[in-house]
């Protein structure tokens, strides 16, 4: 029984260590861009689009699938480095053990 204790108040101590870099990931930002810089997208550690800028030489009329292809590929790359931040850091809290559901 001492060792069930032990391993749930190490349990509480890993949850509320992820609670606070969950915290911490909210406000940490990743930025990413497409079509050399033209089209940047922002994105937090919860995997959330904080920002878009569109360089207005990027913008044209008669091209509007061009300039959503950008900003598609510009949000899905922060996105994607977002998501790769948050999974590094969780590894490094919890020492590499792959726990399924955290990352």
């Amino acid at each position: 029984m001492k060792n069930m204790g032990k391993m749930m108040k190490q349990a509480q101590q890993l949850q509320n260590k992820m609670e606070k870099l969950q915290e911490e990931m909210a406000h940490k930002t990743i930025e990413a861009s497409a079509g050399g810089g033209m089209v940047k997208a922002v994105a937090n550690g919860r995997q959330e689009i904080v920002s878009i800028s569109i360089e207005k030489e990027v913008v044209d009329p008669e091209d509007v699938d061009m300039l959503q292809d950008l900003i598609v590929a510009a949000v899905n790359d922060a996105l994607s480095q977002s998501q790769q931040m948050v999974s590094n850091e969780m590894s490094k809290l919890t020492g590499g053990m792959n726990i399924p559901g955290l990352t």
